[in-house]
């Protein structure tokens, strides 16, 4: 593994250490968040990561990609056989290049693990994940958090995972989605006997009776799905014998409670 974090590489040492990875055969775990790479960095990058396929985690978090870099990246990405976990958050991944960075995704059939949280891929970004989670059958952990997504694009999501059956936790807190935008994710997961989601991390909203009500129908559906809201680590695990659930109160009303 190599750490070079936080040493403001910039576009010279990314086309340096981009020779450097055309060449390995050793290095597994590269750790290059926090190094100033622009767009102009990511021509580098990426054609080592469509080369390259030894390392299989990545980080290029705090960065400073913009939709220029959303587009190279996600052709490497597509290309890409070796990464299985790539961590691309805190960028500035917007509409169009967001929508390419998901593109890429949704060709790749090695990645398990991806986080894009704190960029901003908006609705259009969302709906490129959504037709990325039809097709991809090997990612297990995404993480979109604030993101700006609202109700459309959790939505897109939603048919994304009505389809999808690997994927075993999706992260969307911090994002504008509403209760209508979680409801329908709730939905898509009751519409999909086979989903493989083991943990959902849902936006710390006041729960409404629909939301509250299809929090309990999902939980009784899914007996170890884990169910979050807000990043709440007091979690909900759905096991309760079912003399709990069949003696609990039911949930009515703006309880903030129903799901944490």
């Amino acid at each position: 593994a190599i750490d070079l974090s936080d040493n403001k590489l910039g576009v010279e040492g990314a086309k340096a250490f981009s020779a450097m990875l055309l060449e390995n055969t050793t290095i597994v775990s590269l750790q290059l968040s926090g190094n100033e790479f622009d767009d102009h960095a990511a021509e580098y990058l990426a054609a080592a990561i469509t080369a390259n396929s030894k390392v299989e985690i990545l980080d290029l978090s705090y960065n400073m990609f913009g939709d220029k870099a959303g587009e190279i990246l996600g052709m490497a990405i597509a290309e890409n056989t070796g990464l299985k976990e790539l961590k691309i958050s805190w960028n500035h991944f917007h509409s169009q290049g967001a929508a390419a960075l998901a593109k890429g995704l949704g060709a790749n059939v090695f990645l398990k693990v991806l986080d894009v949280s704190y960029n901003g891929f908006g609705n259009n970004g969302a709906a490129a994940l959504g037709e990325a989670l039809k097709a991809n059958n090997v990612l297990e952990e995404l993480n979109v958090s604030n993101n700006r997504i609202s109700v459309e694009g959790a939505l897109h999501i939603a048919a994304g995972l009505k389809e999808n059956k690997t994927l075993k936790r999706l992260n969307m807190t911090r994002n504008p989605m509403q209760s209508e935008g979680c409801c329908g994710v709730l939905k898509a997961l009751q519409a999909n006997s086979g989903t493989g989601i083991e943990i959902l991390d849902l936006p710390d909203i006041p729960v409404n009776k629909e939301l509250a009500e299809l929090c309990d129908a999902v939980k009784i559906l899914f007996p170890n799905l884990l169910l979050r809201r807000g990043g709440n680590m007091k979690l909900q695990r759905k096991s309760q014998s079912k003399v709990e659930l069949q003696t609990r109160p039911k949930v009515v009303g703006n309880s903030q409670n129903a799901v944490a």
